[in-house]
């Protein structure tokens, strides 16, 4: 295993792979440095004696600007590098590409659900959705009607524990023996068989939008929604409105009409002020929510080929190897499913700063390149306005671990969308409807930015995290991917697939990729069960448009 890594030529800033002791020689390239400060793994040093106001580049790319003097082999850190990025200007078109090899992944398929409007998903849901957040108990009160009737419940593994320790209580175990007990083993106890083998579950979409903010927030949330009504991994929904929110029924089928012209599944809207009591509100939603499960229960998978697929690309708890190791992978991945023709979706806009012109210039014509210019310039502005840009968005979790400017954190978190031409920008919560790479202007947010890509089509997630990040998403599979081995030993409950092999050296990027899109090909398929999916993490949140870093 190499000990340090320098990632572009044009780089000045090298990548500890090891934790690098103060005074330790290391080499590259021909190059001796000598370390003038301990350097953990996944930070950086200096290649070269650095003045005040010197550049640092990573990636290529300028990251940030040197606040003292920083002595060849010295610690690049907060305290001496300020996040620093060049500007950026709608340019000339920069669309050429080295397409990856696909004749491994030709004529491949998965197996899906298909939907009468052509689309196809990974997965069958029912959703309930509230319009408004005064509905949330009423879609609670179904959730428990329906989750344990109908077999979808599991006995929660902790309940069990619990259980155990108060028997010790009973027993009359002291606090201190009670402290160092041992516990049963995590297991989950799943109470009934389905009543409909072919629904996945039905999900419970609450919320604390729909009514007390602006018209625009009505008008985003209805948007938000209608893309989950519509998505591909959704057989039907049951709706419950108030009646006087601003959320509006015909908001939300004007938005259910755009995105799925004439959509045709079932989908039942009950209004509570009209209906009068909440028995009369609950008897129909039960009635009709059964009637639609049994009619989602006679859809079965068959064939469907990988371009059907849309992929989203998500980042959290990221760190200083997730731009080495993880996000090329993911990048790679997504070259090989636009070559296919399937949909790939990059959002997280706040961790795109640094990369503008790149992915400006990757843009197919002027057009999308200057819709991706003003939607990038408007946030940070809004951003800035209340005292908080880009620069802000790097966590300390981040930052401990080796992402110490904003710069940094984008260049790498960027390297999820490949290389292939940028072929539409997307401002939330649009629907993602072309062939090839999408940008879409979201939160850097975990959740905020997953919901938004599933609500813009995404059938499965690749999820990228440094750190550990437990997130999922209630009707598509997320699928965790850690940047470093000791990650997916430590917490392999939550992480799907593992990549830090290619810091180890024992796979290419290629080699990772190729064992990632075979195993996301058998989570769309149905047969392998998502980490996310089997721990019930179903995190919903819809972005409210203000500042989200």
């Amino acid at each position: 295993m190499a000990s340090i890594l320098k990632i572009h030529p044009d780089d000045n800033a090298i990548v500890a792979l090891r934790d690098l002791k103060k005074d330790e020689t290391v080499r590259l390239d021909g190059q001796e440095f000598t370390l003038q400060d301990d350097v953990a793994a996944k930070h950086k040093f200096a290649e070269h004696d650095l003045a005040p106001g010197d550049s640092v580049y990573m990636y290529g790319v300028l990251v940030g600007k040197a606040q003292s003097a920083i002595p060849k082999g010295g610690l690049l850190h907060v305290f001496n590098l300020k996040h620093a990025t060049n500007s950026f200007a709608v340019g000339t078109r920069k669309t050429d590409w080295q397409k990856p090899d696909v004749s491994r992944w030709q004529g491949r398929t998965f197996r899906g659900y298909h939907r009468a409007d052509g689309s196809v998903g990974t997965a069958n849901y029912w959703v309930v959705v509230p319009m408004v957040f005064c509905e949330n108990r009423n879609v609670e009160v179904l959730r428990d009607a329906l989750v344990n009737t109908l077999g979808y419940s599991k006995r929660d593994p902790y309940l069990r524990k619990a259980e155990h320790l108060l028997s010790l209580i009973r027993q009359g175990t002291s606090g201190h023996d009670l402290a160092v007990a041992t516990l049963p083993e995590l297991g989950v106890e799943t109470l009934a068989s389905r009543v409909f083998p072919n629904v996945d579950g039905i999900k419970f979409l609450t919320h604390a939008g729909g009514c007390g903010g602006t018209r625009q927030d009505a008008q985003a949330l209805c948007g938000l929604l209608a893309g989950y009504i519509t998505h591909p991994n959704v057989a039907g929904a049951t709706v419950l409105s108030l009646g006087c929110q601003n959320a509006q029924v015909s908001m939300l089928r004007e938005e259910i009409e755009k995105r799925v012209p004439g959509f045709d599944r079932p989908l039942f809207i009950l209004e509570q002020q009209a209906l009068g009591t909440e028995e009369a509100l609950m008897d129909e939603a039960l009635r009709k929510t059964l009637a639609g499960l049994a009619a989602a229960n006679e859809l079965t998978r068959q064939p469907a080929p990988l371009s059907q697929l849309c992929l989203g690309l998500e980042c959290g708890g990221s760190d200083g190897f997730s731009g080495i190791s993880a996000n090329p992978t993911l990048g790679y991945v997504s070259d090989v499913l636009v070559t296919l023709g399937a949909k790939v979706i990059l959002s997280e806009f706040p961790e795109l700063c640094g990369v503008e012109q790149e992915l400006s210039d990757r843009c197919v014509d002027e057009a999308t390149a200057q819709r991706f210019s003003e939607l990038m310039t408007t946030y940070n502005a809004r951003a800035l306005a209340v005292g908080s840009g880009f620069d802000m968005n790097p966590s300390p979790g981040n930052i401990k671990d080796g992402l110490i400017t904003d710069a940094i954190k984008s260049a790498g978190a960027a390297k999820k969308g490949g290389t292939s031409p940028v072929v539409d920008v997307l401002d939330y919560p649009e629907k993602a409807t072309k062939p090839g790479l999408t940008l879409l202007c979201t939160p850097g947010n975990d959740v905020e930015s997953t919901t938004a890509e599933v609500a813009a089509g995404a059938n499965v997630v690749l999820f990228t995290t440094g750190l550990g990040t437990p997130t999922g998403n209630p009707i598509a599979p997320v699928l965790k991917v850690s940047s470093n081995t000791i990650l997916s030993q430590k917490m392999p409950d939550i992480i799907d697939i593992n990549t830090g092999t290619i810091i180890e050296g024992t796979q290419t990027i290629e080699q990772a990729g190729d064992a990632m899109l075979e195993h996301l090909i058998a989570v769309a398929s149905g047969e392998v069960e998502a980490l996310a999916v089997k721990n019930g993490q179903d995190d919903f949140i819809p972005w409210k448009r203000g500042v989200s870093l």
